[in-house]
């Protein structure tokens, strides 16, 4: 049997993973589940490939870099497309979910959160329509590794790419002043504020950490794959899982929950079929909750 399925599943899984973190930051230090954070990841995805073009009208065609399919830039476009994102994250807390927070009932943030995944899907859906695209349509021959393993450049380098992002942010949330406040924001709420933490400041880096992972995730997928605004919806439950898989407020955690539902999937679109891949994550969810609620790293609460 190929184990060509290795290699499709952490491809996913690292999507997954970086999506998932930010939905377990979200959930773990502002207390409510995002249904907008996929739609985070769309929007992301599009204010790069809008500035790609940009680019492409002023420069011109541009040659990749060796031996990837894209050149400088995507990558230039990917910074200004995580700024954007990031705005667009504060904003929508901004004018939203910080008035929802002060009802202090988690369900209207949620119930809120899913309205506005509504309106952003259907607004980029407007301005750029339903039809796929792509950031680049060449085609890259695909180097063998053995056990029946092929891997593309662009494959090695956004898998590089999310292990580097993955090791900055836990180095952030666990060596830093502001992670330290981050970890005592999700442990006790109340408690941190009474010890004189900047709460705003920690809404305020949760939001934007969250939403430029999800942008990276984003451009992955249009790097391998293609580009819709429904993208982002069809990662949600996904990331949900990985998330509650992990274990909430775990990065780590959400990571290799990412890493497990991505090869299970791959799995299950090679020993069953790909009709089965959608259930997966759903079917992985439901086991989680009813045998371990917590994760595998999570941590009961008191």
């Amino acid at each position: 049997m190929s184990l060509q399925f290795v290699v499709d599943g952490l491809l996913t899984g690292s999507m997954i993973g970086l999506g998932a973190i930010g939905v377990t930051l979200t959930y773990s230090i502002l207390r409510f589940s995002n249904f907008a954070h996929g739609d985070f990841m769309a929007w992301g995805t599009y204010a790069t490939l809008t500035v790609v073009g940009a680019i492409a009208a002023m420069f011109g065609k541009v040659a990749p870099i060796a031996p990837l399919s894209f050149g400088w830039p995507l990558i230039v476009a990917l910074v200004v497309g995580v700024a954007f994102t990031a705005l667009l994250a504060l904003l929508l807390d901004e004018v939203l979910f910080s008035r929802l927070r002060k009802q202090e009932q988690a369900i209207i943030a949620v119930m809120g959160s899913f309205g506005a995944s509504m309106a952003l899907r259907s607004l980029l859906e407007f301005i750029f329509t339903s039809r796929p695209t792509y950031f680049s349509r060449a085609i890259q021959i695909a180097m063998p590794v053995g056990f029946g393993i092929r891997i593309t450049p662009d494959q090695i380098a956004l898998l590089i790419l999310t292990a580097a992002l993955v090791l900055g942010v836990h180095l952030l949330t666990t060596r830093t002043r502001t992670g330290r406040s981050m970890q005592a924001m999700s442990q006790n709420p109340a408690l941190a504020r009474i010890a004189g933490i900047d709460v705003a400041s920690v809404v305020r880096v949760t939001w934007v950490i969250g939403a430029a992972l999800a942008c990276f995730a984003g451009v992955m997928i249009g790097v391998l794959v293609q580009i819709r605004p429904l993208m982002g919806f069809d990662m949600l439950l996904p990331m949900f899982a990985a998330a509650i898989l992990g274990g909430i407020g775990s990065i780590p955690g959400a990571v290799l929950g990412g890493l497990i539902i991505g090869l299970a999937e791959a799995g299950a679109v090679q020993l069953i079929g790909a009709e089965w891949r959608a259930a997966v994550s759903f079917i992985i969810l439901m086991v989680v909750l009813i045998v371990r609620p917590i994760g595998l790293f999570g941590v009961r609460e008191r």
